[in-house]
C-alpha cells in the first residue's frame, strides 16, 4: 500500500470497507439463522438487506472516485466475523447465545461505525461532497443497527440471559 496523498488514503478506506461489507453480507444469514429470538432473528434479517443497500452504495462511492470497485482484504473483519462464527456455533442457553451473538454483532457495527466516520472525513476535507453524503447515509444506518441491538439486548436478551444464570 501507498499512501502518498488524502485521496489514496480515501480510496484504500472505501476499498477497506467494502471487502468487510461483502463478508458482512455473507455472514447475517448465519447469524439470523444461530438467534433464537424472533426479534433478533428479524433484526439480523432487516440489516442484511441494509447492508446490501451499504454494499451499493460503496460502489456509487468507487465511481465518483474514478475507481473500481474491487475490495481489498480487511484482517479486522476477518477477525471479528471469525469471532461471530464461534458464537454462531457455540452450545447453550438459547438466550446467552443470543447475548453473545448481539456482542459479536454490535463489535462489527462498531468497527463499522468507526470506518465510515473516518471515510467521511477524508472525503470531507477532499470537498467531495456527494461522497460525504452517500457515506454518511450509511453510517446513519449503522448507528441505529447498534442502536437496535443495544435496545435488544437491554430490554429482552441480556435480562432473559441473566435469569437462565440465576438458575444454575
Amino acid at each position: 500500500m501507498e499512501l502518498n496523498s488524502m485521496k489514496d488514503l480515501l480510496e484504500h478506506e472505501v476499498r477497506d470497507i467494502l471487502y468487510a461489507e461483502r463478508k458482512i453480507v455473507k455472514a447475517l444469514p448465519k447469524m439470523a439463522n444461530a438467534a433464537n429470538s424472533p426479534k433478533l432473528k428479524k433484526a439480523f434479517e432487516d440489516h442484511l438487506e441494509e447492508t446490501k443497500g451499504h454494499v451499493e452504495r460503496l460502489e456509487k462511492v468507487c465511481e465518483h472516485l474514478g475507481i473500481g470497485a474491487r475490495g481489498e482484504k480487511c484482517e479486522a473483519i476477518e477477525g471479528l466475523l471469525e469471532e461471530g462464527e464461534e458464537r454462531i456455533k457455540a452450545k447453550g442457553d438459547d438466550a446467552v447465545i443470543d447475548a453473545a451473538l448481539i456482542s459479536a454483532a454490535q463489535r462489527v457495527e462498531h468497527y463499522e461505525m468507526a470506518a465510515y466516520g473516518s471515510a467521511r472525513a477524508f472525503a470531507e476535507s477532499l470537498g467531495l461532497t456527494e461522497v460525504v453524503k452517500l457515506l454518511q447515509e450509511t453510517l446513519d444506518e449503522e448507528g441505529k443497527a447498534d442502536k437496535t441491538l443495544n435496545k435488544l439486548a437491554k430490554d429482552t436478551i441480556n435480562p432473559l440471559a441473566a435469569q437462565g444464570a440465576a438458575k444454575v
